[in-house]
């Protein structure tokens, strides 16, 4: 345990297994290939990589480049922060509450949105994913010092308030699927104190069709190992799952929405998914 919000798993890299053969390996090193020439085009973007259309079009284009297809709610034209996951505009922003299997998750939530993420410090040192998550505009907690905790959700209930959605990961930590784990409450309180729409999301990988741990990024896992693993998964998609939003206008506490945003978004339940569009391809985006 590294701090409050931190949670111990029991997954490890053991986990994250092809569902399919793997690709031929000059697939895997063409796909790298690709893969490092959009990361750079990205980091070369600098601070402009924090406008919602080119931060669409760069997350679209990286998973373009890992072959990964992108099947969920589609993106929507219109203003900044118009979208299929969060509320419409004129009041505060959407908390999007996430389960989280892998680094995957942020290219493919902001593929459809481009909302702010709230990531652990430790995110920004990542390879590759922390560049771009600096760059993108996300907002960083140290979950190692509890006294900041307090100010962490007064921070994200002024952000919420101001009319910017925010995505969040509440677990605290990544499992191999969704299903895993429990919601931590704290995030919730925010969406209280701004009187915030939340949304859960489910994120779940699947190689056609049968579900895949392989893009899991657990325990001990490197990312350079999960990169291996990705650049070698034969048709990898990555599903978004919208549910209803649930609102905090109806006297809920912050343990019963979580609860409540729990059992949707990891289970299914009580709700039924929002339907979404069949798997299709991002399409090829020049930034």
């Amino acid at each position: 345990m590294n701090g409050p919000w931190d949670v111990g798993s029991d997954c490890t890299p053991e986990c994250a297994r092809h569902a399919l053969p793997r690709v031929p390996a000059a697939e895997a090193v063409r796909r790298s290939a690709v893969f490092g020439h959009r990361v750079r085009r990205a980091l070369t973007d600098g601070g402009r990589m924090a406008d919602p259309v080119r931060l669409r079009a760069h997350a679209a284009a990286l998973l373009d480049a890992l072959d990964i297809r992108l099947a969920g709610p589609a993106p929507v034209a219109g203003p900044p922060g118009a979208g299929p996951l969060t509320a419409p505009g004129g009041g505060p922003g959407t908390l999007l509450v996430v389960n989280h299997i892998s680094w995957l998750d942020i290219p493919a939530l902001l593929a459809v949105e481009p909302v702010t993420l709230l990531a652990k410090r430790e995110v920004g040192g990542w390879p590759v994913v922390g560049g771009l998550a600096r760059r993108a505009g996300t907002f960083f907690i140290d979950r190692t010092d509890p006294r900041q905790l307090p100010a962490a959700v007064d921070e994200l209930s002024r952000l919420l308030a101001s009319g910017r959605s925010v995505a969040v990961f509440p677990q605290a930590t990544t499992w191999c699927t969704a299903g895993r784990g429990v919601f931590r409450r704290a995030t919730f309180q925010a969406a209280l104190d701004a009187g915030a729409p939340v949304r859960p999301v489910t994120l779940e990988y699947a190689q056609q069709g049968r579900p895949s741990t392989v893009a899991a990024f657990c325990g001990e896992d490197t990312f350079l190992g999960s990169l291996r693993r990705v650049l070698a998964a034969r048709a990898l998609t990555v599903r978004v799952t919208a549910h209803p939003v649930l609102t905090t206008a109806d006297g809920a506490d912050r343990r019963e929405l979580a609860a409540r945003a729990e059992r949707a978004a990891l289970y299914g339940r009580p709700v039924a998914a929002v339907p979404v569009p069949a798997a299709v391809r991002p399409a090829r985006v020049h930034v």
